[in-house]
């Protein structure tokens, strides 16, 4: 079983690695965020809970998003492997994910975190803002996630350095350059 963890900061491309990298390696993709959004677009009571964090720019509690993590892989047993896109976003959730991959006797195989400089990250979700309409993509509600993601998110480098599993990678350049990059780590794994 491949199971691939992309960490990376609001805009730096996990969303569009991961459709390549499903597509390439026949993976389930498992973003948080997604599964969160769906919620609130369908109003249901974890939806209206979420959002009151998203729009302020904070993390979903990780009670809550562990929940829903282990219902989701509940659902996909019959797989190659997952790509957890935006989860874990915490060491907390980082220790409950490895428990639930190691109770089905799993384990994680890599953890690929895309660096890319904050301005560009910034420009990146602006633009995304524009094109897609989403009401979370403006300067103050970027920002506010960077902060989040630089306090909560990124101590989980330190935590996959330890556990020898982080890869760094440039996520700048063009989408396919990104890609070969992480290519070349799933061809070691």
């Amino acid at each position: 079983m491949l199971n691939i963890i992309l960490l990376g900061a609001p805009g730096s491309g996990k969303g569009t690695q991961s459709d390549m990298l499903i597509k390439e390696l026949e993976l389930v993709h498992i973003s948080t965020g997604e599964i969160l959004r769906t919620e609130i677009q369908n109003k249901t009571e974890l939806g209206k809970i979420a959002a009151t964090y998203i729009n302020r720019g904070q993390l979903v509690p990780d009670e809550l998003t562990v929940d829903i993590l282990a219902h989701t892989l509940d659902g996909c047993k019959a797989r190659r492997g997952v790509i957890f896109d935006g989860f874990p976003r915490t060491i907390p959730q980082a220790e409950e994910l490895k428990r639930l991959l190691n109770d089905g006797g799993e384990d994680i195989s890599a953890v690929m975190e895309l660096k890319v400089e904050e301005e560009e990250l910034v420009r990146r979700l602006l633009e995304r803002g524009k094109q897609s309409g989403r009401t979370d993509d403006n300067e103050e509600t970027i920002r506010k996630r960077l902060e989040v993601y630089h306090a909560q998110t990124a101590p989980l480098s330190c935590y996959y350095i330890k556990e020898g599993k982080h890869h760094a990678i440039d996520g700048t350049g063009t989408v396919d350059e990104i890609f070969d990059r992480i290519k070349t780590i799933c061809q070691t794994l």
